[in-house]
């Protein structure tokens, strides 16, 4: 289990921190055939709230076996839906291990930087919003400070900081799943070249 871990993606070596990291988590649970479900929360109506869309969206090709991907741009998971998804997840996969995405607000200090922890998080809590938290593992992407008028600040966050640490989090999260469990399956691979030569 890993402790709470700050990366700046400004740095060269982000990815692979980040990537090894995942990896070290995920083995275990890879051999133990658990089923791995990515849960990106957010929504793109407010800038800085739409980190964890974009990372779903970044995502949506990394379809592997026992990998399933819930939360992009055009199906945001959020405040008003979170509830319904998470117990679908839990009454559509056995044991599942859920790796929670989403931004959050912190000091100004740790600001476009990511946060790794071996816990749930409690999306929602900027916004005083009473949602469970979720997660067996959870990575925060700092978006803004936090202090007052949180819904101002996360509307007035910048469109690059969330890019950029929905790049490094996309990223490290596809290789640490190409470390540890590898490519498609070669079968889907050749489905998906036939249905090519169909059309």
């Amino acid at each position: 289990m890993i402790d709470k871990l700050i990366i700046d993606p400004s740095s060269k070596k982000s990815i692979f921190i980040l990537r090894d990291i995942l990896s070290d988590e995920l083995c275990p649970i890879v051999k133990s055939k658990r089923p791995i479900v990515l849960l990106c929360i957010g929504t793109d109506r407010s800038t800085g709230d739409s980190l964890g869309p974009l990372v779903g969206d970044k995502l949506k090709f990394l379809i592997r076996d026992r990998v399933y991907l819930y939360g992009n741009l055009q199906y945001p998971v959020h405040a008003k839906n979170l509830c319904d998804i998470v117990n679908e997840i839990n009454s559509k996969y056995k044991n599942p291990f859920i790796i929670a995405i989403d931004a959050c607000l912190g000091s100004l200090q740790n600001v476009g930087k990511i946060i790794v922890d071996a816990k749930p998080l409690c999306p929602g809590s900027a916004m005083n919003k009473d949602l469970p938290k979720i997660g067996d593992l959870s990575i925060t992407g700092i978006v803004n400070i936090s202090g007052a008028m949180e819904f101002m600040v996360l509307q007035n966050t910048r469109l690059f900081t969330v890019m950029q640490l929905a790049e490094t989090i996309s990223k490290g999260i596809y290789h640490s799943i190409l470390k540890t469990i590898g490519g498609r399956k070669v079968n889907s691979i050749l489905e998906n070249s036939n249905e090519n030569i169909e059309a």
